[in-house]
């Protein structure tokens, strides 16, 4: 479930700029806390609104990373100006793709609430080895960032699209 948050970790490594241990705390802890919440909303949402949910989470999850990675290519085609450009650490941003890469956590949470298992341990498993792998991802992400210099806006623009696209394809595959 935590390969989405690592891969969007790796590309917000790769923008920002100079990378520091509270920077990469912030967004782990933001993809850490979601997937263990999400798993947890999706296994009380399963007890009752499985059918509904299962029928748009993959649109929903699609949306939110197309707009993000399309808003990510766009401002790194700008010419400099005073506007910001995408940062991944901005609240809303990282709220956003929080979201929108614990989707599959939701899904999970809901097949999750036909089984007899301990939801809490299972979501802060969940949640702490996200956390984990995404904390690595945004160091290895910085590195591989100064290699790229002024493409990795649009690389990590393109990794939000894919997984959308990705989102998508898993689910029309079932």
């Amino acid at each position: 479930m935590a390969a989405d948050a690592c891969a969007v970790s790796l590309s917000s490594g790769m923008i920002i700029k100079h990378i520091k241990i509270n920077k990469a705390l912030k967004i782990a802890l933001f993809f850490g806390i979601f997937q263990a919440l999400m798993l947890l909303i999706g296994w009380f949402i399963g007890l009752s609104f499985r059918e509904i949910l299962s029928q748009v989470d993959h649109w929903i999850a699609f949306g939110l990373l197309s707009f993000l990675g399309g808003k990510l290519i766009y401002e790194s085609m700008q010419v400099e100006n005073d506007d910001k450009p995408f940062n991944p650490l901005d609240f809303y941003n990282l709220l956003g793709l929080a979201i929108a890469t614990s989707i599959d956590a939701l899904a999970v949470g809901i097949s999750l609430s036909v089984l007899k298992i301990s939801i809490l341990s299972a979501a802060g498993k969940v949640g702490l080895i996200t956390f984990g792998i995404c904390f690595v991802a945004v160091y290895i992400g910085h590195s591989f960032g100064d290699l790229f210099k002024n493409k990795v806006e649009i690389i990590g623009g393109l990794v939000l699209i894919f997984l959308g696209i990705k989102i998508l394809f898993e689910h029309f595959g079932q």
